[in-house]
Parts: structure tokens; sequence; C-alpha cells
């Protein structure tokens, strides 16, 4: 296969720097998570464009609930805002949408559209975009343990058979895993899934990430060799 043909089916990307992008601009941190947007649509229909099936977007961990309650109530409405404005760009697009994490913190509003959107678009393939809300690696993993204990009692645990019960069951694990803004590290995303997925790092902060610095990141995946612990 040629490198420029090398496609990875997941795409997921830790969308960061907001923040210091609006700082540098003088404006409050609201205003970079809002022009963030703009990146997600741009990835979204380039993912689209380039035939990757799974886009994920680490939109807000877990930890993030200790953040300033402004900026926290802040992101809530851009999400909801978010799903209200994009729902006809799926429908258009035939994008499959999914929400993954802990939905018992989220307002009982933004889980209705949540699940009214999931629901309205489960029947499209063309791309499944998955969006991890409220969401951390440690919670899936501890949460999956205890499901499998509920449903096996004395039965001993395997990988084979937890992944069944991971918050991701069913979607394949990241091929590319891509993070903005400088920052080298995982932040508790996906520690389960990311165990054979390449790295690609940028100092792009996520307002300034569009189509050019995405095809970057393909480029460089279609360079490496996967040999999944293989000669």
């Amino acid at each position: 296969m040629e490198m420029a043909d090398r496609i990875p089916e997941h795409v997921t990307i830790i969308m960061d720097g907001n923040g210091r992008w609006a700082k540098q601009r003088g404006e409050e941190r609201l205003f970079g998570h809002s022009e963030g947007k703009e990146s997600v649509r741009a990835c979204v229909e380039y993912a689209v464009e380039k035939g990757i099936k799974y886009l994920s977007l680490f939109a807000f961990s877990e930890e993030n609930w200790n953040r300033p309650r402004a900026e926290v109530e802040g992101l809530m409405h851009l999400m909801l805002k978010a799903i209200m404005d994009e729902t006809p760009l799926f429908h258009k697009n035939g994008i499959r949408f999914r929400v993954i994490g802990d939905f018992g913190k989220l307002s009982r509003e933004l889980r209705n559209r949540i699940e009214e959107c999931m629901s309205i678009t489960e029947m499209y393939e063309r791309l499944n975009l998955v969006i991890f809300l409220s969401y951390s690696g440690k919670w899936d993993i501890v949460q999956a343990v205890n499901r499998f204990m509920k449903e096996n009692p004395g039965k001993e645990i395997d990988s084979c058979g937890l992944e069944k019960y991971m918050a991701t069951a069913g979607i394949p694990d990241p091929d590319l895993l891509i993070r903005t803004s400088g920052e080298e590290r995982l932040s508790n995303y996906m520690l389960w899934q990311t165990a054979y997925t390449e790295f690609y790092f940028t100092d792009v902060l996520w307002p300034d990430f569009r189509k050019t610095e995405f095809q970057r990141a393909l480029d460089a995946f279609a360079k490496r060799e996967r040999r999944f612990g293989r000669v």
C-alpha cells in the first residue's frame, strides 16, 4: 500500500490550547472554546473527505469539572448549542453522532439533546463522530471492571472479556492520536484503548488546527511502521 493511501480507520484528537489562544488575544477562555468549534467542523468535514471511519474528540474530561463554574457552564452551553447547530451537517454527510462519558454529571437538557441526536443519526455509516464528554480513562476501566464482576461473579477477568464492558465497546481502538498545543501526555484519556496507538503532537493551538494541520498528522502517520509487538 502506498503511503498516501494509508488512511487510519480511527483518528482521535485531544483538543488543547483554547484558553491560551484566547489569552494571546486578550479574551476570556470561553472565547477560545467558542472559536475551537470551527476547528471541530473543519476536521469533521476533512475526515469525511479522506474516508476516515471514526473521528473521536476529547471534549471535556472528568477532571475538567474542577474548573471555574462559569467556564464549565459556558462549555456545557457551547456543547448544547453545537449539537443543535451541527445536526443538519450530520444528516447531510451521513455522520453518526455518539457521546461517551459519565452522563450522570450532565444536565437533563444536555442529556436529552445528546440522546436525541444519537438516536436520529444511528443509521448513518459514512463517519462515526464520537465525543468524549465527562470522560476519563481510569473511570472507564473501573466501570468496566465493576460491570464485569457484577455480571460474571467468580469468573476471572481477561482483557478480551473486559473490553466488552468498556464505554468504547464496538469502536475500534484509535490508530492515530493527535494532541494540539505542544503538550505531550494522555491526560487520563483512553488509557486502555491507546496501547498501540500512534501519537502525533503539534504546537498548534486547537482553534488554529484546520485541514492543513490535519493532513500533516495523516502524512506523519503514513510514514510510521506499525508492528504491534511483532518483528
